[in-house]
């Protein structure tokens, strides 16, 4: 299932993203004294006693502005007010209760979600500044000592966070069908695909990019077997259209990828591969996801000799991280090679999931050193003693060496070839490898 979301809000320069980097152990938002700096929302994992949930940090909200780029920042926040499952406040120790802050506290206790209320840069352990206490006016419970720099207190507030988390789900009743997330900018026809493979209007389709306000789980039976599309995309009132909304796309799309088997990237063939889909693929390329791109509207192209293989080349270029990938050239609204894409997603799935022994993958290991001899420096060479796979999903293989430094990534890349030659290429997935460095002692 989705992962809850946690929203890190509060008015401009309390610390959110100081905050935000100490949460998720990685400095991934910008930190700068000046208010301000964090404009669109940022988004990581974040993980407390066994509970997984994704992690948003914010710009500054200011209630009352005419500033054009601090309206912009409120709507993005309240994109993420609105999504989360948990919202985190954080407040200023040394600037007290503001008025911002007061305006900040009235809006989301209208909002009807969780709220943990933090007080950060308490960085004296002990007993609270007596200022601490003016926080309890805000009307949203007890708050909590913070100190993002030094990182006192950050256990407690998790804790109060996963508190109010949704409880996990137990597992699906469909658990032996395919989960396929299906990805992408908005109005790229995610929506019309969904349909087209379920044979019926199950989702809403129009022109108007955001449609789609949440995942949207359909299940297909066919004779190509059982699976569950998510669709995904952003979302855009009726009433208003926000600038920016795509990184709300982002956010649905990187939840759907979390808890699917293969991910479906969808293009549009009119407009071509944009840096938004590198951002999409790429997530799904980390998360070792079996993956296909298909190339959506092709219907709709104009076509030359070659036209498909041009297209198909300047997708390889863009997409050099994931050579693997296979790409079909589809149309959701005719039905072109839909069934295709269901054979695609199925030998993505099998190859994602594939399982080699010890046994055969160390024949292939020493067919391929006696093929190509491991590097040398210096007068040292590289020893591979020998290769397992300790999971799948994606293969992941551990190579036991005489030394990690001496395994450049030129050879590793050639025994992945070989591994992907002897199957069949493995088409769809990502090859992982793990390096272990042995003592020549140990081999004795």
């Amino acid at each position: 299932m989705p992962l809850p979301v946690v929203a890190v809000v509060g008015r401009p320069n309390v610390g959110k993203s100081t905050l935000f980097n100490r949460l998720i152990g990685q400095r991934l938002s910008i930190v700068d004294d000046t208010p301000g700096v964090t404009r669109d929302r940022i988004y990581s994992k974040c993980e407390w006693n066994g509970r997984e949930f994704m992690l948003v940090d914010t710009g500054g909200i200011e209630p009352k502005t005419d500033d054009r780029i601090l309206i912009q920042m409120r709507r993005q926040a309240q994109l993420a007010i609105d999504s989360a499952a948990v919202i985190i406040l954080v407040t200023d120790l040394k600037c007290g209760v503001t008025a911002n802050d007061q305006d900040v506290a009235q809006m989301l206790q209208k909002c009807g979600k969780p709220v943990v209320l933090c007080v950060n840069k308490c960085d004296r352990p002990g007993n609270p500044d007596p200022d601490f206490y003016e926080f309890y006016n805000l009307g949203l419970g007890d708050p909590v000592e913070v100190s993002s720099v030094h990182g006192y207190g950050t256990g407690d507030l998790l804790d109060r966070v996963t508190e109010n988390l949704p409880p996990s789900e137990s597992a699906d009743e469909d658990g032996e069908a395919i989960r396929v997330a299906v990805i992408g900018k908005p109005n790229v026809g995610k929506s019309s695909l969904i349909n087209a493979v379920a044979g019926e209007e199950r989702v809403i389709v129009t022109d108007i990019a955001g449609t789609t306000r949440d995942s949207t789980d359909t299940l297909v039976e066919n004779s190509f077997g059982k699976f569950i599309f998510i669709d995904t995309a952003g979302i855009r009132r009726k009433s208003k259209v926000y600038e920016n909304i795509e990184h709300y796309s982002v956010l649905r799309s990187y939840m759907a990828v979390d808890r699917a088997d293969v991910a479906v990237i969808v293009i549009d063939a009119s407009v071509g591969f944009t840096e938004q889909d590198s951002k999409v693929a790429g997530y799904a390329h980390e998360q070792g996801k079996g993956c296909v791109v298909a190339v959506n509207k092709w219907d709709a192209v104009e076509k030359e000799t070659g036209t498909m293989n041009s297209f198909t080349e300047d997708l390889k270029k863009n997409l050099t991280f994931m050579d693997y990938v296979p790409f079909v050239f589809i149309s959701a609204k005719t039905g072109q090679r839909i069934n295709k894409l269901f054979e695609l997603i199925n030998t993505v799935y099998q190859n994602n999931a594939l399982r080699i022994p010890t046994g055969r993958l160390n024949e292939i290991l020493s067919y391929a050193t006696e093929r190509v001899q491991p590097p040398s420096d210096k007068g040292k060479r590289l020893k591979i003693y020998y290769m397992t796979q300790p999971s799948s999903r994606p293969p992941t293989f551990v190579t036991f060496v005489n030394s990690a430094d001496l395994f450049h990534f030129s050879y590793k890349r050639y025994l992945e070839n070989q591994i992907r030659e002897v199957f069949g290429g493995l088409v769809g997935t990502p090859v992982r490898f793990i390096v272990r460095e042995r003592d020549n002692s140990d081999t004795k």
